[in-house]
């Protein structure tokens, strides 16, 4: 009797061990194979996301929770599906890029190990189309998804590759991917800096591009990325150069209320702006903010107070001032200090008369030609020797006039 119970038992036993490993064989059959024709050839692609797909359905919670329900769906998506499936058209990218690519590629999807990181920095250096970058962005995202869902790491990759990344964008002239790596939140692991902005900040100053710049700085605004003295100098200098005051108003503002330290050369281009435009109140108050952090002068700013009591109808003052500027002189700036003066005296009459009302134009004129001359024939009063042309200064009074 008991060994015939047990006799039932172990039988039962060995019909549902028989059931559980049938069942076991069939779903891991479908995980790594998906069936085909037989004149079908092999699709190496299938097997490596069907392993993929295995792999990542035990994603740690701490990948869902840094992702997102929306973002680890997308995750998956991408992970899993064949190349064809979410990749943009390459177009014509060159050899050297498109074998570096393809390195790349296959490093991850079919030997799923991250690729020496000197392939990417080659592939980088090697961009020289639209094409190129648009490959360079592809194994980036590429790049990312398997570093979160193979190795774990949630960290995005290094500033330093983001502003070689940019520049490279710059270089290339893929303005549009350049700006998305000003993104903080982007699907390339791109760590954004103002370094990297300052790369499309100088661009758009080389081309005059304000467009670019204001497009610029709403990214740094929108992605909480802290202004520097060297942005203020590349923004102010496209400003001049386009002749947009309203513009450098309005950014001189944002720079000021964020705390930032304006380099000499930024108060310089200010000045520069405001004496060119006859704004004499922005000018005295452009002057107080630089005399509260810069101890001296500058050759530019000197020139700009001085082109200030022109305006004011006060030339003995400003000769006085250019006089005591000129003891602290050295040698080595002394030309400059020259070529300015002249300056002051040949082109910088006829640049503030065109700003001026027209009703205003013919009165400045007759007054810039009456006290020029008196500021000159102080400055040799004091001592100062000097050697300008007033022939400038004449001819531009009769166009105007």
């Amino acid at each position: 009797m008991q060994v015939a119970s047990n006799a039932r038992r172990l039988a039962r036993l060995l019909r549902s061990s028989t059931v559980f490993l049938s069942l076991d064989h069939r779903f891991q059959t479908a995980l790594v194979e998906v069936p085909r024709h037989a004149s079908q050839p092999r699709n190496h692609s299938t097997l490596f996301f069907s392993g993929i797909g295995r792999s990542y359905h035990v994603l740690s919670a701490s990948n869902e929770s840094w992702c997102g329900p929306q973002s680890q769906a997308c995750l998956a998506r991408m992970t899993m599906m064949p190349k064809a499936c979410y990749s943009t058209s390459p177009g014509t990218p060159t050899e050297a890029v498109k074998e570096l690519y393809e390195k790349m590629l296959k490093s991850v999807a079919e030997q799923r190990t991250m690729p020496p990181n000197a392939w990417l920095w080659s592939l980088i250096e090697n961009c020289a189309t639209h094409d190129d970058i648009k490959l360079l962005f592809d194994i980036l995202q590429r790049l990312r998804v398997f570093r979160l869902s193979n190795l774990r790491i949630h960290e995005n990759f290094n500033c330093n590759l983001c502003r070689e990344i940019t520049k490279t964008c710059v270089r290339v002239g893929a303005i549009d991917f350049g700006k998305k790596a000003l993104w903080k939140h982007n699907v390339y692991g791109l760590s954004p800096s103002v370094g990297s902005a300052h790369h499309l900040l100088r661009y758009a100053e080389q081309h005059n591009d304000a467009k670019l710049m204001m497009e610029t700085m709403t990214l740094l605004k929108r992605n909480d990325l802290t202004l520097q003295p060297g942005t203020a100098d590349i923004v102010f200098s496209i400003c001049y150069n386009t002749d947009n005051w309203e513009l450098v108003s309005k950014y001189s503002k944002r720079f000021v209320k964020a705390g930032v330290k304006l380099r000499q050369t930024s108060f310089d281009i200010w000045m520069q702006f405001a004496a060119k435009r006859g704004d004499i109140d922005s000018l005295w108050k452009i002057e107080k903010l630089r005399a509260e952090s810069m101890k001296q002068h500058s050759v530019a700013s000197v020139f700009s107070c001085a082109k200030g009591y022109l305006l004011e109808r006060k030339p003995e003052n400003a000769a006085e001032l250019i006089q005591i500027f000129s003891r602290t002189l050295s040698d080595t700036k002394r030309p400059t200090f020259m070529v300015e003066l002249q300056k002051l005296v040949s082109e910088w009459p006829l640049e503030v008369i065109k700003h001026q009302k027209e009703e205003d134009m013919k009165e400045l004129a007759v007054a810039l030609q009456n006290d020029i001359p008196s500021m000159v024939s102080s400055l040799l009063t004091l001592g100062l020797e000097v050697n300008v042309s007033m022939e400038d200064l004449t001819k531009s009074e009769a166009i105007l006039c």
